[in-house]
């Protein structure tokens, strides 16, 4: 049976997250959404700026006074909690979810404190007594994290290890009560689990490199994560309760701000400074005016265990978000639990953290309407024994193009194609130079094409050959700062190639390059696109190098067939 109609009050309507919330559901004829604050202007002001569908209601409201007999007034079918933070709530933390249970309203929070979450469950009794639901941290950490280890883990014998995190765009905008919650555990006791126990880590002073990249999407460039208390570090080992270890971290940007926070949270942790909370305004007034890089943000959830045949496997599930898209990903929780009770598939009675009433299908619906993409990375024992490129493209090799697979197809034996192919060079004195240090073939039409590929433990040689003239590049699985990408090697030049699969054309985009192995800047790289097609049913190749001191240095195209094993194809 479904709900012809829900009256939703969203507590911090026109904040941060509630405001992302009552954006998603503000087009639902369905619903009459309640936007409380402490200010009747600013409420209504937002208001005035969501899209027509829904009823919305601008009300003065503030959840530590008399909660009760608002609600009352109100007479909302359900509340939902986004004010925070969850982790400095008063004496009496859960007053709201009191009013709500005495007057059977339902209830939801965004809650981000791990104790506030985990503890929910002590209202459990009265909860389905009373015939509601009060669901706790009802956002993307833990839910769309347990919602993902579930999938991951759906063969496992057992699960051992979680390890996830979230970077946010630099420019996603974050809310202040967002920053005080962080300013307030910063450098404090974080309670994990290491090899197996219970054990306590330092938030924010514990750090790793990860690389988010949804197979066939241009990834993210490597991100330093740094450990948060969120509640998932409390309630996934009690869903998995065999876990050795589970970390989870954000990787905010500019990394320069990441690493000014991690210094500060060292002087808490070493009780130089008793708190950052005093500066919490201060990081909420720089986080958002100091900000450049990608408007690109994602998130990663990786899981180890033992799978059926008792071998250790390893998977990932990657998230991109494109632009302004990736801020309503916290939201979309609630907004999903509100579309399943429209529709009659209202939560469970009971008091509990939300990790088991989404799952990961009930997000994947929502991001198809946006320009949200994910995907998942396997890692096995027998990884090496896959080509390279499957290695790199995950589950996106299998919309690969059949003739380039097979361009693709070896990790272990050498073999060779051939065909032909049209080049051109450029004119400049140093676009000479480099082609004649490089090696690259004379321009000319038509020209006969062969190349050699050499797998070996690490990675191939590529052996190209243009009328005689010959040159080679190598190429592997990029690794650390590189992860995720296809590292291809020039002599002294390493370029990190991103593998993106773009209407059946696989692009070769450069990420990250180095000379002599530092680092240079991305915008002094060579430019010129790169790409592997199907026409006529061939393996087609385009590649083009060019650089604003050189202009073009080569541009050469053509179509190649596999030819047999080597050496029984010369």
């Amino acid at each position: 049976m479904t709900a012809k109609t829900l009256h939703i009050l969203i507590l911090g309507g026109y904040g941060t997250f509630g405001g992302r919330l009552a954006e998603l559901l503000s087009t639902d004829a369905r619903l009459t959404i309640f936007i409380a604050g402490r200010s009747q202007r600013k409420a209504q002001e937002f208001c005035d700026r969501l899209a027509p569908g829904a009823q919305k209601v601008a009300l003065s409201l503030d959840r530590n006074r008399d909660i009760r007999r608002r609600l009352v007034d109100i007479k909302p079918n359900t509340l939902v909690d986004a004010t925070g933070p969850f982790q400095s709530y008063d004496d009496d933390p859960y007053r709201v979810v009191k009013a709500c249970l005495a007057l059977d309203i339902h209830y939801l929070d965004l809650a981000d404190g791990s104790d506030f979450v985990k503890d929910i469950s002590q209202f459990d009794g009265e909860a389905k007594a009373r015939d509601v639901y009060v669901l706790s941290g009802a956002s993307s950490f833990p839910v769309l994290t347990a919602a993902v280890v579930r999938r991951l883990s759906k063969d496992m014998k057992r699960v051992t290890a979680i390890k996830g995190g979230i970077a946010p765009s630099p420019y996603a905008g974050v809310g202040l009560n967002v920053i005080r919650a962080i300013a307030g555990y910063s450098g404090k006791p974080v309670k994990i689990i290491r090899n197996g126990r219970s054990a306590r880590g330092y938030a924010l002073t514990e750090t790793m490199r990860h690389t988010i990249a949804v197979p066939g999407r241009l990834p993210l460039r490597s991100i330093r994560f740094s450990l948060v208390d969120v509640p998932d570090l409390q309630v996934l080992p009690e869903l998995w309760t065999e876990l050795d270890s589970i970390w989870m971290g954000a990787g905010p940007a500019p990394e320069i701000l990441q690493r000014l926070l991690n210094c500060l949270a060292w002087l808490v942790r070493l009780k130089v400074l008793p708190s950052l909370s005093p500066f919490a305004s201060l990081f909420y007034r720089v986080i958002n005016i100091v900000r450049w890089g990608e408007h690109r943000g994602g998130m990663f959830v990786s899981v180890e265990g033992i799978d059926s045949g008792g071998d250790n496997i390893e998977r990932s599930w990657h998230l991109l978000a494109e632009g302004d898209d990736g801020p309503l990903i916290p939201s979309m929780a609630v907004e999903a639990i509100v579309h399943r009770t429209l529709a009659g598939n209202r939560p469970a009675s009971g008091a509990r953290p939300a990790t088991g009433d989404l799952e990961l299908e009930d997000y994947e619906a929502l991001f198809q309407r946006r320009s949200i993409y994910t995907g998942q990375r396997e890692a096995l024992a027998t990884d090496l024994r896959q080509p390279l490129y499957q290695r790199l493209l995950g589950d996106a090799w299998a919309s690969l193009p059949k003739p380039i697979q097979a361009m693709h197809r070896s990790a272990s034996t050498s073999w060779e194609a051939e065909g032909l192919a049209t080049v051109d060079r450029g004119a400049g004195l140093l676009s000479r130079l480099v082609g004649v240090w490089i090696g690259l073939p004379k321009a000319g039409q038509d020209i006969p094409v062969k190349v050699i590929f050499k797998p070996n433990h690490t990675g191939e040689v590529w052996y190209r050959t243009f009328s005689g003239k010959s040159f080679r590049s190598f190429q592997l699985k990029g690794v650390g700062r590189f992860d995720k990408l296809l590292c291809e090697k020039f002599g002294p030049l390493v370029f990190g190639l991103a593998l993106v699969l773009d209407d059946q054309r696989l692009n070769l985009v450069t990420r990250r390059w180095t000379f002599l192995g530092i680092p240079l800047p991305l915008a002094f790289a060579p430019t010129g696109r790169s790409y592997e097609f199907v026409d006529n049913g061939r393996f087609n190749f385009h590649v083009e190098i060019a650089h604003a001191l050189t202009g073009r240095i080569v541009r050469y195209r053509g179509w190649l067939v596999p030819c047999a094993a080597v050496p029984e194809c010369r």
